[in-house]
């Protein structure tokens, strides 16, 4: 969890109070306002020297009492909270002590104590001062958008953006904000073509645009693929032999293949587990031999499943130790530095990956420009690095921060998904740094022209993010129309958390 790392000294006993009495429930808040300013402070002060915008002064604070607050149950609070039609505290992430002060003055009113003894109620302007930091911060890394449709879409190009311009402009007109650039494909001259089509798509349509350059980083993936003769799907039970360098002959009884970062095969250790392919197969190490891996399958279509050149590979019990810059993305960021609004960041698990970053783009920026970073949510150890991340690049340059919920799933159990998003999702706001929410999204629609009823509802609580990503397919066109439409209809009835209680007219 996030927040765990924090010491627990401190945390409130609830057994002995009668929080139904409203002076025992002011008594209670007042020692945890007081408990939380000051661990606050406690949490943020190292941090400040690290923080160079002064943007991000207020917001990191904000983040660090918000972290301190967490470290408590706050639930026989917020039911005692309730009958007295207060704030029930489970939406305060942006404005941390703003609204501790409001419930307390109220509930101070409700007592009849001395205004003086409280802390005073915040203005207007101060409690809204969270939305409005969100807000500039996204519109930094992500630029402007509708006030029909605050949350924006993202969708990552396909080769043939750098050839037909036509492409990309229909894209633009149905409502793209950010287009994504994949460097594990394609090459400079192809990259160079897609932006200049952006760029002319934007003077045509009206519309901006903002260029995301994702660094592939280092991950794994299946080189070379050799099967048994008469096989064309491996099945559950069978075997994968991963090898460095395929052997001269081709003549197999099982399916081999190369893995393209070759130095992490002698990093496993017999049991760890390995999933292929965004997680379509599943495999278990079974034997080390002087060829390679030797992985049994456990997870398969009940047909088999296809093993396919260039599908990635993860192994999520074992400490690969590789760096999150490979050499191919320095060379890549001799492009990017000079081309692209934001730089993505793949596998970045601490705030030292961060510094590495920042370095290679000053390096290669003789003439410095604000440069958004995108870091990747992708492993247990950057989500509990996340508020170390943040302060890192947001107290320097525009920060956004993309829940990659393919390769996390996989690293942290597909049952622990929705639970961290949600933790990503309110620690971001508490930093009103803007999210990203990808992988999968409207999948069989961008691939197959049809959505299945589980991804409609998946994109409408998107709504809780600032960005949402479609990956490439034959259909992304008509999926960017359809999220248009359905991020529009959410935007009235939730923001972020908050319900928003339109009129309804269904009965």
């Amino acid at each position: 969890m996030v927040f765990s790392t924090l010491e627990q000294d401190q945390e409130l006993d609830y057994s002995t109070l009668d929080l139904s009495n409203p002076c025992v429930l002011l008594e209670t808040l007042q020692k945890l306002r007081q408990i939380v300013f000051q661990d606050g402070q406690d949490i943020f002060n190292p941090w400040c020297s690290r923080i160079q915008r002064q943007v991000f002064l207020s917001s990191g604070l904000n983040l660090a009492h918000y972290m301190a607050l967490r470290r408590h149950d706050l639930r026989p609070l917020q039911t005692a909270l309730v009958p007295w039609g207060l704030s029930s505290l489970g939406r305060l992430e942006a404005r941390v002590m703003p609204s501790l002060d409001a419930v307390i003055a109220t509930l101070g009113a409700i007592c009849q104590v001395n205004p003086a003894s409280l802390p005073s109620r915040p203005a207007i302007q101060e409690f809204l001062e969270g939305d409005r930091l969100l807000h500039q911060q996204t519109e930094d890394v992500l630029g402007q958008t509708t006030a029909e449709r605050q949350v924006r879409i993202m969708v990552t190009l396909p080769t043939e953006a750098a050839s037909d311009d036509s492409f990309v402009r229909d894209l633009l007109q149905r409502g793209t904000n950010c287009v994504r650039i994949n460097c594990a494909h394609d090459n400079v001259d192809l990259w160079e073509a897609m932006i200049g089509n952006v760029r002319r798509a934007e003077k045509e349509t009206g519309h901006s645009c903002k260029v995301l350059m994702d660094l592939a980083g280092p991950k794994p993936r299946l080189g070379q693929v050799i099967a048994p003769k008469h096989k064309h799907r491996i099945l559950q039970g069978e075997c994968l032999l991963l090898t460095h360098d395929l052997p001269g002959s081709k003549d197999t009884t099982c399916f081999q293949a190369t893995c393209t970062l070759p130095e992490v095969l002698d990093r496993l250790q017999v049991g760890e587990t390995a999933w292929i392919d965004d997680g379509r197969i599943g495999a278990r190490v079974e034997a080390l031999t002087d060829q390679g891996v030797l992985l049994r399958i456990t997870h398969a279509s009940l047909k088999g499943s296809k093993l396919r050149p260039e599908k990635g590979l993860n192994f999520p019990d074992t400490d690969l130790q590789l760096s999150p810059l490979t050499a191919k993305d320095r060379q890549d960021l001799e492009f990017v530095a000079t081309h692209a609004d934001i730089v993505g960041y793949s596998f970045v698990q601490s705030a030292d990956d961060i510094k590495l970053l920042q370095q290679e783009l000053a390096a290669r920026m003789p003439q410095p420009r604000e440069i958004a970073i995108m870091a990747k949510i992708e492993t247990p150890q950057a989500v509990s690095n996340l508020p170390e991340l943040m302060v890192q690049v947001a107290g320097q340059q525009p920060f956004a921060v993309m829940i990659a919920r393919g390769d996390l799933a996989i690293a942290i159990g597909y049952q622990r998904l929705a639970e961290i998003q949600e933790e990503i999702l309110w620690l971001c706001e508490a930093a009103h740094i803007p999210v990203i929410w990808a992988t999968q999204v409207l999948e069989n629609l961008v691939k197959k022209g049809i959505p299945s009823r589980a991804e409609m509802t998946d994109a409408a609580m998107a709504q809780q993010a600032e960005c949402v990503m479609l990956n490439k397919g034959p259909f992304v066109a008509e999926a960017v129309t359809m999220l248009d439409d359905v991020l529009t209809r959410m935007q009235a009835h939730q923001l972020k958390k908050t319900p928003q209680l339109r009129a309804l007219h269904s009965w």
